[in-house]
């Protein structure tokens, strides 16, 4: 049978048991055995586990001991991400065999609340690159075209849920590696306050800068996912201890009166298809009642400056050993860009700490001012495959460069952030817009995600 992917909807068939987990996660499967030889969004499918898991869940709802509106769900784990007997391989050939002993914590949270593990996904090598094609198991492809990136490195996630493989799935972000493919594919994805969700068990691209959060076709559901993810954990030294909270709370709540901040950083270099679909999600926010204002924010420039002086030295220290003994096995462009971040003085690093909070307190002064901030979450239409160069601000710039080029900034600042779809190029290609705002207020995101959602 023909099983609806509605994430919702399909929790609330199961706890009606309208529908058995076993045939939502048949359904998933047959999907991804029939579409990810094109795609390649998938490197390990745990095919034996999710179908056991599915007959525990089964008699799990039947005896009406419902764990929450995942209990039952199928949900694709990033291929950085640790899961216990799972292989996971960091999208190198070094860890291509790789089996943790343990789960990470995200993934046993989602245990916890009866979701399923269906395979792990595809990442750009070791996490490190916006690209999505440099991996031991080949380029991931974008299911609206796959001839053109799905943006990285939560390259998997992204085009799993695009493809309608699954409904939703657990990526990371340093420098936009949820963001990015977000917008490419199509798809919500949320980069939460640092700290917010657990990194124990995930293999670092560069500590200070790491997040994870989750990917899902809608707002709500994307919500949804949070409460299930978001808590303190004292295996987490970056862990911060927050009372639990909704995050679902502000959804369909009106906006009308709230400020909205156009940052005029985010909109100086950005493709004209991209700029036509912004103006029109500003367009239904004032609709809706908010106020609108271009602003500047102080510091912005350095702030980007020195998220690429962090990631560099931090993603240097976690490959130093690896690069050394087994450098020939890395991806060459992934191995140079790390080989190059050796040219990164520990001077330069402990500046970009040292100035860490003034800087972020820069940021978030515009915060006084307006209650959200709007921008584009890419500058430009995912780029071809294996396109290194792109035309952006009238030059040839690096690809890499223009894709993080406005998700990088709250990746040293800690700010939460969410990508959500607003229309499509002329070609077809998902264009997707970024939501910013205060530390600690993903509620407030969603609920003008979630207005613009139910509005387009």
């Amino acid at each position: 049978m023909e099983v609806s992917m509605d994430l919702l909807s399909l929790s609330e068939s199961l706890a009606d048991k309208k529908i058995s987990p076993k045939e939502i996660v048949e359904e998933s499967l047959n999907k991804i055995k029939n579409k990810n030889s094109i795609y390649n969004a998938f490197i390990t499918i745990c095919e034996e586990e999710a179908l056991a898991a599915a007959a525990l869940a089964e008699e799990e709802i039947s005896k009406g001991k419902v764990k929450g509106p995942f209990h039952g769900i199928p949900i694709a784990i990033k291929d950085v991400i640790f899961t216990q007997g799972i292989r996971t391989t960091m999208g190198s050939k070094l860890y291509e065999n790789f089996v943790p002993d343990y789960d990470a914590t995200v993934v046993q949270k989602l245990k916890d609340a009866g979701a399923i593990i269906i395979g792990k996904t595809h990442s750009h090598e070791f996490a490190y690159g916006p690209t999505g094609d440099r991996s031991f198991w080949g380029p991931c492809r974008n299911p609206h075209n796959p001839d053109k990136i799905t943006g990285g490195s939560s390259s998997g996630s992204a085009a799993a849920i695009a493809a309608d493989m699954v409904n939703a799935a657990l990526g990371t972000d340093t420098g936009g590696s949820i963001r990015i493919p977000s917008s490419a594919c199509g798809i919500v994805g949320m980069k939460p306050t640092y700290g917010v969700i657990s990194k124990y068990g995930i293999y670092p691209t560069a500590n200070s800068l790491d997040h994870a959060g989750p990917m899902t076709k809608t707002v709500k559901e994307n919500a949804v996912l949070l409460n299930i993810l978001a808590g303190f954990d004292e295996k987490d030294p970056y862990s911060i201890n927050q009372s639990k909270e909704d995050y679902t709370r502000l959804i369909g709540k009106s906006i009308s009166g709230k400020v909205i901040g156009l940052p005029s950083f985010y909109f100086r270099n950005i493709d004209k298809e991209v700029a036509k679909a912004i103006n029109e999600v500003i367009n239904v926010y004032q609709e809706q009642g908010a106020i609108i204002e271009e602003i500047e924010i102080q510091g912005i420039e350095e702030i980007a400056g020195e998220q690429v002086i962090t990631i560099q030295a931090e993603a240097n220290a976690v490959h130093e050993k690896n690069l050394r003994d087994h450098g020939s096995e890395y991806d060459p462009e992934v191995y140079e860009r790390l080989r190059t971040s050796k040219t990164i003085l520990s001077a330069e690093y402990v500046a970009a700490q040292q100035k860490r909070n003034t800087l972020t307190s820069l940021y978030n002064q515009v915060f006084e001012e307006v209650d959200i901030l709007v921008t584009p979450t890419l500058p430009i239409l995912p780029t071809d495959i294996n396109q290194r160069e792109v035309m952006f601000g009238g030059k040839l710039v690096p690809v890499r460069q223009a894709l993080l080029g406005l998700t990088s900034p709250t990746n040293y600042t800690g700010n939460p952030s969410l990508s959500v779809p607003c229309g499509f190029s002329n070609n077809g290609l998902p264009i997707g817009f970024q939501l910013i705002g205060r530390h600690r207020e993903e509620s407030l995101l969603y609920q003008f995600g979630y207005v613009y959602e139910q509005q387009k």
